[in-house]
């Protein structure tokens, strides 16, 4: 890897005294956490490890809002999440899934930063909060998103300014004038996240925002997808695509045909089907 500033400081300290301690989940739900996802409890924190783990994580965990049409409320507590995650076998949005594999990664020994940032929208960023990303410290700093559309499947080096190429595209991260870092997927911006030190509950707001307002684009939309070892499956709505290299299949499921998709598809048992409320405009792209 080309590192064009190489940052051997200490990572940064955390938000207060109390938010690494807020991260940490009893031992059950470690191991319940890591039979979820299907990986081996890591013997050391370091950077092998948190590859595999966060590759076993985004290929098992969807990205998902079923909640936000189901009625379910997020509590930014490490426990719930993870309990939704690991116990009730669902998938979740940035604050949900970055959130749980933060409380996962710290209980296991890693130090764990929580980072905010901007997605960019095309035309300008959203606000602060808008997005919940990690930044990992293990021999390297690294950025760790899990809970990003489409998944960013490996760490990213938070000290290299070159390419660095995984399975999900070519990644590459800027700095800002401001002492931000832009990150881009295959040329295109991604998001912009600081690199001050976060508690979780500083999400809280614009959690509660993108799960309740009218406006919201979650609101607005259903959406579960998950990368696969060929390609991508995404339920949006009744639409089911199924990426398998450059193939691409749609199908336009029929009611009784949807609650089994979430199931073989994701590994989501509901008793309902998701609906849209009256003020969603349609199916997520």
């Amino acid at each position: 890897m080309n590192d064009s500033r190489v940052d051997d400081r200490p990572g940064p300290e955390t938000a207060d005294a109390g938010s690494a301690s807020e991260l940490h989940i009893d031992q059950l739900r470690v191991d319940t956490y890591l039979e979820r996802i299907g990986a081996p409890r890591p013997a050391q924190p370091d950077t092998e490890n948190l590859r595999t783990l966060q590759y076993r994580h985004v290929h098992t965990v969807p990205f998902e809002n079923l909640g936000v049409h189901l009625g379910e409320r997020i509590s930014l507590d490490p426990s719930s999440l993870v309990d939704k995650i690991a116990t009730g076998r669902r998938g979740g949005i940035c604050y949900e899934s970055n959130g749980a594999f933060a409380a996962l990664l710290t209980s296991l020994g890693y130090r764990v930063t929580l980072l905010s940032a901007r997605v960019f929208l095309g035309d300008g960023f959203g606000p602060p909060f808008d997005h919940l990303a990690l930044r990992v410290d293990a021999s390297q700093p690294w950025l760790v998103d899990v809970g990003f559309g489409r998944q960013i499947e490996f760490p990213l080096r938070l000290d290299d300014r070159g390419e660095q190429r995984g399975p999900g595209g070519v990644f590459r991260i800027e700095d800002t004038p401001e002492g931000d870092l832009d990150v881009y997927r295959d040329g295109a911006l991604q998001y912009r996240v600081e690199s001050r030190p976060r508690a979780l509950s500083d999400f809280a707001s614009a959690c509660q925002w993108h799960t309740t307002a009218p406006e919201a684009h979650f609101t607005q939309s259903l959406i579960c997808s998950l990368p696969t070892e060929s390609g991508r499956v995404t339920l949006s709505g009744r639409k089911l695509l199924i990426t398998e290299g450059e193939a691409q299949k749609q199908v336009d499921l029929p009611d009784e045909s949807v609650i089994a998709a979430y199931h073989d598809h994701f590994g989501i048992t509901l008793d309902r089907i998701p609906e849209l409320t009256p003020s969603g405009q349609g199916d997520a792209a």
